[in-house]
């Protein structure tokens, strides 16, 4: 049975497996949200208070059933991330920041932190677990393999 000093080494040496993880949860959790909409089309019309821009209500749902699901496979990560990245600024600047901080439903945080975060995966990539880390590693050996004929 491994020791605790194992584990915890282990932990280091592969703490990129944990960025993979949040970005994996992150997605699903986009995904599952913009199922909710889709099952609930009224949730989004009372989150903002108007019903007639119905155009970005489809374009959000889109954007987070499409992003949540590429980042969930790390599959165009960055575009799944840069999809939403309107989305979420709008939610934090136009929905939940006349709420502020001290609102019982924490919505303010929790918008801006999903907003950083796919700011990070848009701008750093979606980490070593991740379909497109696998593609640019076989196109890498590819190039390596074409560099020495």
């Amino acid at each position: 049975m491994p020791s605790l000093t194992n584990i915890m080494q282990w932990l280091e040496s592969n703490n990129n497996v944990a960025y993979s993880l949040i970005r994996i949860f992150l997605g699903v959790a986009l995904f599952v949200r913009g199922v909710i909409m889709i099952s609930d089309p009224m949730l989004i019309t009372n989150l903002t208070g108007a019903n007639q821009y119905y155009w970005w209500y489809s374009y959000v749902m889109i954007a987070h059933i499409a992003g949540g699901l590429f980042m969930a496979l790390g599959i165009f990560a960055r575009l799944g991330a840069f999809v939403q990245i309107p989305i979420l600024t709008g939610a934090v600047l136009l929905v939940h920041f006349k709420e502020g901080l001290l609102s019982v439903g924490q919505s303010l945080e929790l918008s801006v932190l999903v907003l950083v975060l796919l700011v990070i995966y848009f701008v750093f990539g979606p980490g070593p677990l991740s379909v497109d880390n696998v593609i640019a590693r076989k196109k890498s050996i590819g190039k390596e393999v074409q560099n020495n004929f």
